[in-house]
């Protein structure tokens, strides 16, 4: 299997709304900036939605495929924070995780990953552990893998790895708000509304 991606977003304040993006490998690459992703398809198997993008993903279903890996699980989500003061990360706001085969919810693409998966429904692909550190191994308290009030068979924390992080209140409200990717009102001047 090899990468091939669908679509690379490195421009700031950029928009999605119903869109899809449909892969195997790599299929999102979230490089760079502020981006909002609302009601869109994203479907893959391994590190499908990657990059070191500052992305809120709100009302968005992530469809697994990773059946086609053969028994092996996948991976939504390889994250590319690199230093603890950097602003970036992974936000999943009221979404659908959906698909076949079994998957990771993420695995840090950097040293810093941030994950953040919030109110959304996990089927039965999620394994129980959700997380991976694979080379970050030995230094998991740099992560930031988060899931909170979540629902569904794979959101069961039960078995999940140690390292999980409990946000505060005060950073799991800014984490969720739109203020994560809009702190100067840019969204306020699209030309439609979401």
């Amino acid at each position: 299997m090899r990468p091939a991606v669908a679509a690379m977003i490195q421009g700031d304040k950029s928009v999605f709304h119903r869109c899809g993006f449909f892969g195997l490998q790599d299929t999102l690459w979230d490089e760079q900036g502020r981006h909002y992703f609302r009601s869109c398809s994203i479907k893959g198997a391994v590190d499908f939605i990657f990059g070191a993008g500052q992305s809120l993903y709100e009302g968005c279903t992530i469809s697994v495929v990773a059946r086609a890996l053969k028994g092996l699980p996948g991976y939504i989500t390889a994250q590319g924070r690199s230093h603890a003061q950097d602003t970036n990360g992974f936000v999943f706001k009221n979404c659908n995780i959906v698909g076949n085969g079994k998957t990771f919810l993420g695995r840090p693409w950097r040293d810093y990953a941030r994950f953040v998966f919030y109110n959304t429904s996990m089927s039965s692909v999620v394994v129980p552990q959700g997380w991976d550190a694979w080379f970050s191994t030995g230094h998991e308290d740099r992560l930031t893998f988060a899931e909170h009030n979540c629902r569904g068979v794979g959101s069961n924390t039960a078995r999940r790895v140690k390292w999980v992080k409990k946000l505060s209140e005060r950073n799991l409200n800014y984490l969720t708000s739109i203020s994560f990717i809009d702190d100067d009102g840019w969204m306020n001047k699209l030309p439609f509304n979401l």
